[in-house]
């Protein structure tokens, strides 16, 4: 297959929004697969911030990042992604040029656990205000659950409404695959 998949597809838009140097937000750790590959990016010199909501999340990143001598690149916060504003340093604010969200829940976690389009809005939001211009938000939509089709219906309304002179807005999906497959929405701050 030659189009990329989706969560390859992510990591390329990360690729290109990231330098040695720079500052990642993870606003959703997860597993922290995403977390350890944005502190590959940023090098020693950058930092990722990481946020979860639960306490499985936090230590399984923290337990990827010891494995492979990164936990020195990152900081993470046992909250949710919308309180980015009132814990980030003063000093990363207008530096950060990516975030990634895995919207949906933890996987192998508790299925009750789920994002919420109120707190991912938020949190864009906040994002908007404080990355660099040119920054990236990559948000991976998994919306196969009854809560996911919700966060979806209510992401797609506020993307698209968001001022072009504001933000470019990218979805990327494949339509003709069964079981409501995960789509990215992209969107990169102009001003």
């Amino acid at each position: 297959m030659k189009l990329d998949r989706i969560l390859p597809y992510a990591r390329i838009l990360l690729e290109k929004a990231l330098s040695p140097g720079d500052y990642a937000i993870d606003a959703t750790a997860g597993n922290g697969h995403d977390t350890l590959f944005l502190t590959r990016l940023v090098g020693n010199e950058g930092h990722v911030f990481a946020f979860d909501v639960q306490e499985e999340a936090i230590q399984q990143t923290k337990k990827r990042l010891v494995e492979n001598n990164a936990e020195h690149r990152a900081t993470l916060f046992l909250q949710s992604h919308d309180q980015l504003i009132n814990v980030l340093p003063e000093d990363c604010k207008g530096k950060i040029t990516a975030a990634v969200f895995n919207l949906g829940y933890l996987p192998g976690g508790d299925k009750s656990i789920v994002t919420e389009a109120v707190s991912t809005i938020s949190a864009i939001e906040q994002l908007l205000d404080i990355m660099a211009v040119e920054g990236i938000i990559v948000l991976v939509v998994y919306h196969g659950h009854p809560e996911g089709a919700i966060e979806k219906d209510a992401l797609m309304s506020y993307v698209t409404s968001l001022p072009q002179d504001k933000a470019h807005v990218l979805h990327y999906g494949f339509m003709n695959q069964r079981n409501a497959p995960p789509f990215i929405i992209a969107i990169e701050k102009r001003s």
